[in-house]
């Protein structure tokens, strides 16, 4: 691998003032440390000392390629003026960490710009090892002294507000830029950027369906991309497909004619991750054969082709996703304590629609935006049309069961059938409709489970009408904090009219009549 070094010019050592030590040029005379290319970054002021140093270079180690790179500061000793440019540098450098060893020389320039290269250098901004050199010792020494050094950065807590402002990037970005306002939700993002950007890990994303665990898997991966904690693809895997020895050439690619007829090799799922990610959707459909089948590729990266007798390797950071309690899963017997125990290292749940209502609003305006790429025009609400569609849609009792996929299904409706790019409130209300219609359809066959879950045989004896009116409130408690933060849900409309407005009261009487509390209900 080439070894590359990148430093600021000396204004003063490299004019060699010192004891005749020029830093620059005696970095590229160490037999033990070749550099391949030094990049100097150097002020226009100081122009001649920088192409001096370069024909300096060229003679004493002509093997070494020196690139002049130009960055005026008006002020070396400004932190947010030195930084700001070496941040921009970085962004636009083309690291190739494959072909190339990078090294920052610290013993020239201001104290300011060594502290930045610290920081850049800990954040991998400049994924870059750190050297430092000093004057010769002793007057018999040809050269001075190198060492490549990897000091505690932690301790450098300059500039704190730039890596805020990078982290608020990041985090936008793992949002989708949407400008979301809940506040759990957003301390979920938080914890999933700094994981993202630290830790190789697994990461587990749970939630039910429609809640953006495949999206946000995604930006994840992009967000690692960016950070440079990997390079290679994201290869997405639908568990729910895998089964059998379908399953084992899907994921570990199989040898030509073992899976019939005469086709090629086929290097499988796995190899294809080598050096990116690989994204397990909806693990939790995976059978017991599969999940014993993949548990150690991940677990050490390694594995067998079918109709291989040679093994094959594969390095990848992997995010998982699932739709049902694993933990459940495992106590039944039904998910393997040792894969769980491995996808558990970093684990969290996305929180559905209804226990986001703040957010709908800016995502209503995400979805118009996403509907106008994929129909080409513009479209927006009559102010009649988006109170009445807001309204329903902070409405405690609408209950999104697809969370965000009914929410973006339904503004392509309204979008599609918009006359003239605007959505009326006629439309709105049969959209609102059209909803309620799919969301009876989806919760009425499971609302005589639910009710059965928790009654039994005595399920069977109450009418239809009390059986849905008793599934919403056992899912509402479900759903709630307390039995008040239910009752609230629930009671959000008649409570107003009413002298007495104690919900949690009214809901346990509620209860009480099918012979039931809260601590039931909630367990």
């Amino acid at each position: 691998m080439k070894n590359v070094v990148i430093g600021f010019l000396g204004t003063q050592l490299d004019m060699g003032k010192r004891r005749k030590w020029r830093p620059s040029v005696d970095l590229c005379m160490h037999d033990d440390f070749p550099v391949d290319r030094l990049e100097l970054l150097y002020d226009e002021k100081f122009s001649r000392l920088a192409h001096g140093v370069a024909r300096d270079i060229g003679a004493g180690s002509p093997e070494t390629e020196v690139l002049l790179r130009r960055m005026d500061l008006r002020d070396p000793w400004d932190f947010q003026e030195v930084y700001g440019k070496l941040f921009d540098f970085a962004g636009e450098y083309g690291f190739d960490e494959d072909r190339e060893r990078y090294h920052v020389h610290l013993t020239t320039g201001t104290h300011v710009a060594q502290i930045c290269w610290f920081l850049l250098t800990e954040s991998r901004h400049v994924p870059a090892r750190l050297v430092q050199t000093g004057p010769p010792r002793g007057e018999d020494a040809a050269h001075g002294t190198l060492d490549v050094i990897d000091l505690d950065l932690s301790k450098y807590n300059a500039l704190q507000q730039r890596f805020d402002l990078a982290a608020l990037e990041y985090n936008a970005l793992l949002k989708g830029g949407i400008d979301t306002r809940n506040a759990p939700f957003n301390d979920l993002i938080e914890r999933i950027e700094l994981v993202a950007t630290s830790s190789d890990a697994p990461m587990l994303l749970m939630g039910a369906t429609g809640t953006g665990k495949t999206e946000l898997a995604t930006r994840i991966y992009e967000l690692k991309l960016q950070r440079r904690r990997l390079k290679g693809r994201l290869v997405q895997v639908q568990c729910g497909t895998l089964r059998g020895e379908g399953a084992m050439a899907a994921l570990f690619g199989h040898r030509r004619g073992v899976m019939g007829g005469a086709g090629a090799d086929r290097r499988g799922l796995l190899r294809e991750a080598d050096g990116g990610a690989l994204f397990l959707d909806d693990i939790d459909e995976l059978g017991l054969d599969e999940q014993a089948m993949i548990l150690q590729a991940v677990e050490t990266g390694r594995y067998m082709a079918v109709g291989s007798d040679q093994e094959s390797t594969s390095r990848f950071h992997l995010i998982a996703s699932a739709g049902r309690d694993l933990a459940a899963m495992v106590a039944e017997g039904r998910f393997r304590p040792d894969l769980y125990a491995r996808l558990n290292t970093w684990s969290f749940r996305l929180p559905p629609l209804r226990d986001r209502r703040e957010d709908i609003e800016p995502n209503i305006e995400y979805e118009l935006a996403r509907a106008e790429r994929v129909l080409g025009m513009r479209v927006g609400f009559n102010a009649d049309a988006a109170q009445r569609y807001q309204r329903f849609a902070r409405d405690p009792s609408n209950r999104w069961p697809g969370n965000f996929r009914d929410l973006g299904a339904s503004i392509l409706r309204l979008c599609t059938l918009a006359p003239r790019g605007r959505i009326t409130l006629a439309m709105v209300e049969h959209e609102i409709a059209t909803l309620a219609d799919q969301w009876a359809g989806v919760e009425r066959d499971s609302d005589t489970d639910l009710v059965t879950a928790l009654l039994g045989d005595g399920a069977a004896r109450i009418d239809a009408f009390d059986l849905a009116q008793l599934a919403t409130v056992i899912r509402t408690c479900r759903n709630a904090a307390s039995l008040s933060d239910a009752g609230r849900r629930l009671f959000a409309v008649s409570r107003l009219e009413k002298s007495s407005r104690n919900d949690a009261d009214r809901l346990r009487k509620y209860l009480d009549r099918f012979d039931l509390t809260w601590d039931i209900v909630k367990n």
